[in-house]
């Protein structure tokens, strides 16, 4: 029953794909992969920042992004394989997928290596020209970004390799790997600081790590989908569904975490790579509840991918399901994190980076908030099969975004960043709900209802940001936290959700007696 009630869906048989019981398995399975990494975050990222200093702590978070951004080389392909997959399974027609997945892997491996060439290219000009690099690192920076380069194709071989197993519903499987990986990205460096503190071999283990997970993708793939093991070709007519689907998502694959992350390389190039400590470690941490967005959405995707053509009232409920947890679940959260800021950056990494970071916390906390709800309406666009419309949409964005960003930035400096980035995620949300409304139009009521909700928490969080003292702080916590409790169960939860959490705590204080 619980399952089927965390997206209210009516039940299905078990091996149904989109089943309410099968979504709930797999956004819990998403949770605890996000999770594990965050917590080794919290410890590691200080132990990392004492032992490199802030200058390479500095460069190895652009590190980070560039391993992240890499994904963006094999133009859309790895969305579209997801995407492709899913619809072949909902119309039964799996014999086309190990050559349609055979097809898409032969392009992205081709993509990766040219990829690879681009980006070996540049790293010099990067180093030397573009980021504010400290003489002294220079060397080791442009050896480690040689290293990242030569990773491309591997990188992007393991997006397409998990989409295939998320288009399955296999995200036990795609968090088996997901975990070691996400603690690895922070421990890796960590282990190497005990022999040296060059960027050097920090960032080989990050690439071996890398080349691991592919393989085990590889092997994963191949237990599920056997036939794979035979002599599959590459076919030709596989080709234009996965380029045009896919030419659209590499705008969007491009010019949005092009738009998430060019604020770290300006404050590298305008300020100095410790500015871009002191704005990327909150980010880091506070981004990590992206886990929460992208463990629902993620499943959502091929959800939305299957069941928008054959019915579309599941998919509304589906939509709404999504953005009522997100909400309710990331609420809470970024409230005590706003309210607590500069006491919380002060005990984990002291009053200096506390003093040059709570601000930049607080708003990003609150872009975080507003940007994990609109990732519903963006995977149902994307499920759609409308990648062009968000691609538009960034498009348009970008020019202005640089513009506000540097701006910003040359007037009140990594705050301005935080600021720009906040007011961009937000014209985004506003557009990615016109655009879910347009495709769904039995959605009106609920996003109008769940956008008077995101002003009204963001009003709070302003007001929460300005409170001093911690007495007062905690009068306010216990005060709206109370309103939330009571708002949530009498107007946010259907009568079944309702019903759940009583059984919940009955069996809990049973157990108890």
């Amino acid at each position: 029953m619980s399952e089927q009630i965390l997206f209210n869906t009516s039940p299905d048989k078990s091996n149904n794909l989109t089943s309410g019981r099968v979504l709930a398995r797999n956004t819990i399975c998403n949770l605890v992969g996000q999770i594990a990494p965050l917590l080794v975050a919290l410890f590691a990222i200080p132990l990392l920042i004492k032992g490199l200093g802030t200058a390479r702590f500095g460069v190895l978070t652009l590190a980070w992004v560039v391993v992240g951004y890499f994904s963006l080389f094999d133009l859309g392909l790895g969305r579209a394989l997801t995407k492709l997959v899913a619809e072949k399974l909902g119309a039964e027609r799996a014999e086309d997928i190990p050559g349609l997945i055979c097809t898409a892997l032969a392009l992205m491996g081709m993509l990766g290596i040219i990829g690879a060439l681009a980006a070996a290219s540049i790293s010099p000009w990067l180093v030397h020209n573009i980021l504010k690099i400290p003489r002294a690192l220079q060397d080791e920076t442009l050896k480690a970004f040689y290293l990242l380069a030569l990773s491309i194709p591997v990188v992007i071989s393991a997006t397409g390799l998990r989409g295939v197993l998320e288009a399955h519903q296999r995200f036990d499987l795609t968090n088996i790997v997901r975990i070691p990986l996400g603690m690895f990205t922070f421990l890796g460096p960590l282990i190497v600081l005990l022999f040296s503190n060059s960027l050097f071999p920090v960032v080989a283990v990050l690439v071996a790590g890398r080349f691991l997970t592919c393989g085990v993708f590889l092997v994963l793939c191949l237990r599920l989908i056997p036939v794979l093991r035979h002599n599959i070709r590459p076919q030709r007519t596989m080709v234009w569904p996965l380029i045009s689907f896919g030419s659209w998502m590499t705008v969007t694959n491009i010019v949005g975490p092009l738009m998430v992350y060019l604020d770290r390389f300006l404050i590298g190039a305008l300020i100095s790579v410790a500015a871009v400590a002191y704005y990327a470690t909150p980010y880091e941490v506070v981004t990590k509840l992206w886990f929460i967005s992208g463990a629902v959405a993620g499943v959502l995707f091929p959800a939305f991918s299957s069941t928008l053509a054959q019915d579309q009232d599941r998919t509304a409920r589906l939509f709404g399901r999504g953005i009522n947890y997100i909400f309710l679940v990331l609420f809470p959260l970024v409230l005590v994190i706003v309210t607590l800021a500069h006491e919380g950056m002060t005990l984990w990494l002291g009053v200096e980076f506390a003093d040059n970071s709570v601000f930049v916390l607080q708003w990003l906390i609150v872009g975080v908030f507003i940007n994990s709800i609109a990732q519903i309406p963006f995977a149902l666009v994307q499920g759609a099969g409308r990648p062009d419309l968000t691609a538009k949409m960034h498009l348009i964005e970008l020019p202005f975004y640089l513009w506000t960003l540097w701006w910003l930035l040359g007037v009140y400096g990594i705050k301005g960043a935080a600021i720009a980035w906040v007011v961009r995620v937000g014209i985004d949300t506003l557009i990615l709900f016109v655009m879910a409304q347009w495709l769904l139009p039995n959605t009106k009521a609920l996003i109008r209802d769940s956008l008077l909700r995101i002003i009204i928490a963001v009003c709070i969080f302003i007001v929460a940001g300005y409170i001093t003292g911690l007495f007062l702080k905690g009068l306010f916590l216990i005060g709206v936290l109370t309103v939330f409790i009571v708002v949530t169960w009498l107007w946010l939860l259907v009568p079944e959700e309702r019903e759940l959490l009583k059984d919940f705590f009955r069996l809990r204080m049973t157990k108890k007696g």
